[in-house]
């Protein structure tokens, strides 16, 4: 992607500002140990107990209820994560996460040993000093993250968002789709009024034409075009991949390697049963997500579920990665050699 040099000076000036503050309210949340809108549950393995400081076996999962997470979360239900983790004899418990800043948060602070996410939130952490790396893909899907507006809105292109308010998560990989699409059109987030919002929170700003547009995930895209509440303005086909990854603290995974490999083991055998049985797998984690089962299928559609990091994936990251420092979403630069580690894949696939 080209952009002048006049944008790059200009482009994520406002997120920057607003990264700045959300990074300082993190930290202090995370120095009075808290961490909030989670949810959890162990792991109901037989295996012998680790202690709870994530460095003798026990495994601390810090998930999030999306279907960009589908194997993940089949693997959960179906009992793969226990099957697999019992074999090695580990524990593990399992946490619920609004969006991946907040799992960057609670892995910050020593709270989590794991977390699935897209990859912007993944980089970022990374570049702020986390020790973590980048252990599988999980999920990608290019129609999996959209641009909606009201059904009724006079908007009818992004240069159409032009002083409108849009709400997104910052910090999330909703900020970078934005980010291409904009400047697409020609414009940089400087054009449009950024506005921070929670994912669950995006559908009612919507609705009370609090924002003008949200820039959004699955389950939430096919929810409102379903019930007519929204259309998609744009989405990320043809601009961004929309990668899921799974990154492991690295202290843990260098303790516990077992631990890493009879994760990707559980979710290689969901890939395989999401194949094999769309219809089951809808109707398994369905409920997770708050959809039927029939909404639960047309989903599953946007997205191809592999643990397999291949060359395009590694591209990908990489170029969002270098957009970031560039664009200064991140401040220090990133070593792609070792955040991302095939070494568990690898040996998994011997």
């Amino acid at each position: 992607m080209n952009i002048s040099d006049v944008k790059k000076e200009k482009v994520f000036k406002k997120i920057k500002r607003i990264v700045g503050t959300v990074v300082i309210m993190a930290l202090f949340v995370s120095v009075l140990g808290g961490c909030g809108n989670t949810k959890s549950n162990s792991g109901s393995s037989t295996a012998k107990s680790g202690s709870a400081d994530g460095k003798s076996g026990e495994l601390r999962i810090a998930a999030q209820p999306y279907p960009l997470y589908t194997p993940v979360y089949v693997a959960y239900n179906l009992g793969y994560l226990k099957e697999e983790f019992d074999k090695v004899g580990v524990k593990f418990t399992w946490d619920e996460y609004q969006s991946g800043p907040l799992v960057n948060e609670a892995v910050a602070a020593g709270q989590e040993d794991m977390g699935f996410m897209a990859d912007l939130p993944a980089i970022i952490a990374k570049s702020s000093g986390q020790d973590i790396e980048i252990v599988s893909n999980v999920a990608y899907g290019e129609k999996g993250l959209a641009v909606l507006v009201k059904k009724d809105s006079k908007i009818k292109s992004i240069s159409d968002l032009k002083g409108k308010k849009v709400g997104y998560a910052v910090g999330s990989y909703a900020q970078h789709l934005l980010a291409l699409l904009l400047d697409k059109a020609g414009l940089t987030t400087d054009d449009v009024d950024s506005v921070n919002l929670a994912a669950g929170d995006q559908s009612a700003a919507l609705s009370n034409g609090e924002v003008d547009a949200i820039v959004i995930w699955e389950q939430f895209i096919s929810k409102l075009t379903s019930d007519n509440t929204a259309r998609v303005l744009a989405d990320g086909t043809g601009v961004k991949r929309g990668n899921m990854i799974t990154y492991f603290v690295k202290d843990y995974a260098d303790k516990n390697p077992k631990a890493v490999e009879a994760y990707i083991k559980a979710l290689n055998r969901a890939d395989e049963f999401i194949e094999k049985n769309p219809e089951k797998a809808a109707e398994t984690v369905a409920e997770n997500f708050g959809v039927d089962k029939q909404l639960m299928l047309k989903i599953l559609k946007n997205f191809t579920y592999q643990t397999e990091l291949s060359d395009e994936d590694v591209a990908e990251i990489t170029a969002v990665k270098d957009f970031s420092l560039k664009e200064g979403i991140i401040q220090n630069d990133v070593d792609m050699n070792s955040f991302i580690n095939k070494k568990y894949l690898d040996d998994v696939a011997k």
